[in-house]
């Protein structure tokens, strides 16, 4: 009589005996086989030195029938080169026996680390992957040294005080922590200056302080993110806003460029602010919020935002030869583009101010929204006192596709024949 084994022993024994009987895997002559990659050259636009960059990812793929194992992937400076790998989870700066089956593919991390040098312009870090069968995938990053402003652990207060004797026009600025402007200072910014924010940071003007930011047409003063990689070039609310405060006085904003934030331009009760020639789009919330301040704006194009202006509680205001433009797609909205009150809520009530004036001429105010895209709300007992002048604006008696160029593409000058040829933003040739 036959004694059976117990199905456990049973299992061991037939997992023995596969494992007896296993070939070792038979690989193609790696040389054989040309692999295939998801970009022809690694590129990162902008590396600030000392700070590392986000990841690249590439995919290499085996398209070919024959499964295959790579002696080494690489780089080609080795240890002393300004890249690091991660080749599927292979951080070491040599990857080995890296197999690739018929039809698969593996992932390759890539970062950039740039050392600082005296270099005041962009300069250029190369090296290329090297595959063991005689492939090469090149990388490069495009460097810049940069003056940061960041808080240091002893510091007490939530800003960085701003140096505004000494701030270099030479480099660009990365602000990885608020910034401040203190009372009784003027931080001049001259034409081609480039300050960059980190999520959380913003630049405040504080009372009695002020902003004299002059650019030119050629050279707009830049206030932008501090990620600039494809999918975050143009992502709404990577920082927080260029913030003036109550009774900064004085502040001028000319051939400027406000981008990727979460509310651009903001002014608090008492701010003065004359902004022209000046560009404010990709903000998540207002593009220019302007609360029982006065604002002087002319020839603005703002774009890309929730809403272009929000003006509550108050205040004296005046656009004009602007296009404010809304054509919002990042979510959905239910407000419109621009907003006009004498009041905002807060909790249990109002906070209300009279509405000197907020005076239109001359401008574009179009958008997505078909009920229109202006709100005017006001609380009684207040003055409430607004005008539109020769504007076109959606919902308004004139109400007109002014025939962008192409709005999905950010490009809005007027096509020939548009309605509103000789008012809006007026682009420079």
């Amino acid at each position: 009589m036959k004694r059976l084994l117990p199905i456990g022993m049973f299992l061991v024994a037939v997992a023995i005996l596969a494992t007896g009987c296993r070939r070792d895997a038979v690989y193609a002559d790696e040389r054989s086989v040309q692999l295939e990659f998801s970009t022809e050259k690694v590129t990162f636009d902008t590396v600030f030195a000392a700070m590392g960059t986000t990841t690249r990812m590439v995919k290499v793929y085996n398209r070919s029938r024959h499964d295959i194992e790579l002696a080494s992937v690489t780089l080609l400076h080795g240890r002393a080169s300004r890249f690091r790998l991660n080749v599927d989870g292979d951080t070491s700066m040599v990857a080995q026996r890296v197999e690739l089956q018929a039809g698969d593919s593996l992932h390759i991390y890539v970062q950039a680390n740039i050392n600082p040098n005296e270099s005041n312009a962009p300069f250029l870090r190369t090296d290329s992957i090297m595959f063991s069968n005689g492939q090469v995938l090149p990388l490069e990053a495009y460097g810049r040294n940069a003056v940061y402003h960041r808080l240091k652990p002893t510091d007490t207060t939530w800003y960085v005080p701003i140096d505004c004797a000494n701030f270099r026009h030479d480099r660009p600025h990365v602000f990885l922590d608020p910034a401040a402007v203190l009372e009784g200072n003027t931080l001049t910014l001259n034409a081609g200056d480039e300050l960059y924010f980190a999520n959380g940071a913003m630049l405040v003007i504080d009372s009695a302080a002020s902003l004299k930011a002059v650019g030119t047409a050629d050279q707009p003063i830049l206030f932008t993110s501090l990620r600039h990689d494809p999918w975050y070039r143009s992502l709404p609310g990577q920082w927080q806003t260029i913030w003036f405060y109550n009774f900064s006085t004085a502040n001028v904003m000319r051939h400027c460029v406000v981008e990727n934030a979460v509310g651009g331009i903001r002014c608090y009760p008492g701010a003065e602010l004359k902004v022209s020639n000046t560009i404010v789009r990709n903000c998540s919330d207002a593009g220019i919020i302007g609360q029982g301040s006065t604002i002087d704006g002319d020839t603005l194009l703002v774009y890309d935002c929730l809403s272009s202006l929000v003006l509550i509680a108050g205040g004296s205001y005046s656009f004009d030869r602007s296009t404010l433009a809304h054509y919002w797609n990042y979510t959905s909205r239910d407000t419109t583009g621009v907003i006009v009150a004498n009041y905002y809520p807060v909790e249990g009530g109002y906070v209300v101010g009279n509405l000197v004036h907020a005076d239109f001429t001359d401008c574009i105010i179009y958008g997505t929204r078909s009920t229109g895209e202006v709100s005017l709300e006001a609380v009684e007992g207040y003055d409430f006192n607004y005008s539109f002048t020769n504007c076109l604006v959606r919902g308004s008696s004139w109400d007109e596709d002014p025939l962008f160029v192409n709005p999905s593409e950010d490009d809005y000058r007027l096509q020939d024949g548009s309605p509103a040829a000789g008012i809006g933003y007026v682009f420079d040739n």
